[in-house]
């Protein structure tokens, strides 16, 4: 890990030894030991929780990737942007309107007055109307 062979490990053990003394080493390399422990307990707890993290942040990826492929509209989009990049088809396809500017305007069919008996002369002979000839 620290690249250490044991020419160092034994340099470092005879210089204890010698710093230390015989009588103390043991209660030092324990507690090195302690430390050394709590070194790598502390490093897994990062560790974890990074690997917790980047998994959160894959599911919520995960998560927006179904939704967008789940997602209807999504899919005719892009069949039509497939299709139909430009809209021309659609456009053709849409019914067509009338302009606002110049609406049609209808006239009402004027009918022939018709003459009431009363306004009629007394004299003037009555000619029923004619039926046109059936075919």
């Amino acid at each position: 890990m620290f690249d250490i062979g044991w020419d160092e490990m034994a340099l470092v053990a005879v210089v204890a030894l010698i710093v230390i003394g015989p009588k103390d080493l043991p209660a030092v390399l324990r507690q090195v030991g302690r430390w050394t422990r709590k070194a790598r307990d502390l490093a897994g707890e990062f560790q974890r929780g990074v690997d917790e993290m980047v998994r959160e942040s894959e599911l919520a990826d995960i998560k927006t990737q179904v939704e967008k492929a789940t997602d209807p509209n999504l899919l005719r989009r892009e069949v039509e942007k497939t299709v139909d990049p430009t809209g021309d088809i659609a456009r053709s396809l849409e019914p067509p309107t009338m302009p606002a500017e110049s609406p049609v305007k209808v006239e009402p069919v004027s009918q022939p007055e018709l003459s009431t008996p009363a306004e009629l002369p007394a004299d003037a002979p009555f000619e029923a109307p004619r039926k046109p000839p059936e075919p």
